[in-house]
Order: C-alpha cells, then structure tokens, then sequence
C-alpha cells in the first residue's frame, strides 16, 4: 500500500468526511443539540469579544464534543452491524460511547461557564 501522494486522494478524503459529518447531522438527533450548543457559543463569544486565548478553550471544548458525537455514531453503526439482535455486551459498548460524549459535553459546558462567566459578569455590572 506505498502508493504516491495524490491531490485528488486528499480531496476524496475531505468528501467523504463532509459526507460523515451530513450522516451523522441527519442520524443523530443529539447532532442536532450539539449544533445549537456550537452555535450558541460561537455567537455569545463574538458578541462578548472572547479574547483569542479564551477562544482555544472554546474551540476544544466544541471540538471534544463534536468528536465524542462522530465516535459514538460510528460505534453504535459498527455495533449494529455487527450484532443486529439485542445482546447485552453490545448495550453496555453502546452506554459506554454514549457516557464519553456525555462526559466531554459536561467539562465543555463546564469550560464555557469558566470562559464565559467573566464576560457576562462583566456585562451585569
């Protein structure tokens, strides 16, 4: 598998994640909160001028859930697959998926308020 760089290889590459990323918008209906939550905050630190530091925290905290998401979809698609029926091995994978966006959506609402708070503290006063 040495085969040479190809420009056209990377584009595929980027069309296939787009396509991942559609599937996972139209599959998953948690996609869909995440995407409000994104914007939300997108929103919240351009309309409270986030400094740049402040939007790294911001950016990996959506970025950690946004990642979370895509793995456990395509975990729970795998799991499907390869077990159709119901067996409980595969719903304790699945709960255990589920649990790492669950984690990663807290410390990224977590991350907001510590990013966030000042700026809206500083709003009220």
């Amino acid at each position: 598998m040495n085969r040479p760089f190809q420009f056209t290889g990377r584009i595929r590459s980027f069309k296939f994640a787009f396509i991942g990323i559609w599937t996972m918008l139209k599959t998953q209906h948690n996609a869909w909160v995440h995407a409000c939550a994104t914007v939300a905050v997108v929103v919240a630190g351009l309309s409270l001028n986030v400094s740049a530091s402040d939007w790294c925290w911001l950016v990996l905290s959506i970025m950690a859930v946004w990642t979370a998401e895509a793995l456990n979809t395509a975990f729970e698609f795998l799991a499907d697959v390869a077990s159709p029926e119901f067996h409980p091995m595969v719903k304790h994978s699945k709960d255990i998926a589920a649990a790492a966006v669950l984690i990663s959506a807290v410390g990224s609402v977590i991350i907001g308020g510590l990013v966030l708070g000042p700026y809206f503290g500083g709003l009220i006063r």
